[in-house]
């Protein structure tokens, strides 16, 4: 191996710049990593662990820890260390989501197919959403029972009277978009509720050591604010672009010999366009995202006067940081 070691809890692009942060998440939301076996997982994380104890085998090269690397941080949480759910994984966005995706798209012309594939777009997105909160705010089994009835029914509710609304007053065009609403809606509903306990009781906040030195609320309001407008970022050029697209391209003769084609047809762009719209919407906002002092200091006056005896000997920091999920 290399004689210069990598620093396996540092990344390998830049995160405070949005390249960067592009780069690594294009790096770690790669879907192929969703077909590795979980033995495989769990051998990188054991490679991993060595690695930083500097007891791994002789003969490992240097890609090799890149690669354990890549798995590890695409397969387990980043707060707890468990492996995730496969279909909850951020890698796993573009099979899942172009599938659920185009679908959609594809299916919104009767009542009965608006309803199945919000309800299967929205359990989707509970278990993404669980599945990448921040784990250091446990959320009880009533708690998440709200949530994706609330999201489910506010995706619902938004598809069906937005359904009804334009059907009466809009183009065929317009029709074509009452999913993206739906979802928009149903993001703004689900993230909030499914990750209601960081609101209510804050999230922890550390300093650039990793040092545990308070809690905060407004923390947890910026985080997940931040987590809504990434999920509807990255869904929307599809939802948005596609549409016209296929209300053009169906009118052509070729295309109305093929119709049972046209469902794969737009399931296949929405992958070409979540290929680069995932890792987009996720390096908008730095994950390690951050909170001034003087925020506390002002808003959460209980939550600052804890940072200041735990600081007590020592400087106070200027930013404080948190996960914010994805």
């Amino acid at each position: 191996m290399t004689s210069e070691r990598l620093d396996l809890d540092k990344p390998l692009w830049d995160l405070n710049s949005f390249v960067g942060r592009w780069k690594y998440f294009a790096w770690m939301t790669d879907f192929r990593t969703c077909v590795v076996p979980e033995s495989q997982l769990l051998d990188a994380k054991n490679l991993c662990e060595q690695y930083r104890l500097g007891k791994e085998p002789a003969d490992t090269t240097r890609e090799q820890i890149i690669y354990a690397k890549k798995l590890y941080e695409s397969a387990f949480h980043p707060d707890t260390g468990d492996l995730q759910n496969v279909f909850g994984r951020m890698s796993f966005q573009v099979p899942g989501g172009m599938a659920i995706t185009g679908a959609m798209l594809q299916f919104y012309r009767t009542t009965q197919a608006v309803v199945f594939w919000q309800w299967v777009n929205q359990s989707f997105n509970a278990l993404v959403n669980y599945t990448n909160r921040n784990a250091n705010s446990p959320v009880t089994t009533s708690q998440l029972g709200v949530a994706y009835v609330s999201a489910t029914a506010a995706a619902m509710v938004t598809a069906l009277g937005c359904k009804t609304f334009w059907e009466k007053r809009a183009t065929p065009l317009m029709a074509r978009y009452v999913p993206f609403a739906a979802v928009a809606a149903a993001n703004c509903a689900n993230i909030p509720l499914m990750r209601q306990n960081e609101i209510t009781n804050g999230v922890d906040l550390v300093d650039d050591g990793g040092r545990k030195l308070t809690r905060s609320k407004f923390a947890a309001v910026k985080g997940i604010s931040q987590v809504v407008i990434s999920r509807i970022v990255m869904c929307a050029p599809g939802m948005l672009i596609l549409p016209p697209i296929m209300e053009k391209l169906e009118k052509y003769p070729w295309m109305q010999k093929i119709k049972p084609l046209h469902a794969p047809i737009q399931i296949l762009m929405c992958g070409i366009s979540l290929s680069v719209m995932v890792p987009t919407a996720c390096a908008l906002f730095p994950q390690n995202c951050s909170i001034k002092a003087s925020t506390l200091q002002r808003w959460e006056p209980e939550n600052y006067k804890l940072l200041k005896k735990n600081c007590e000997g020592g400087a106070m920091p200027t930013y404080l940081y948190f996960n914010k999920g994805l």
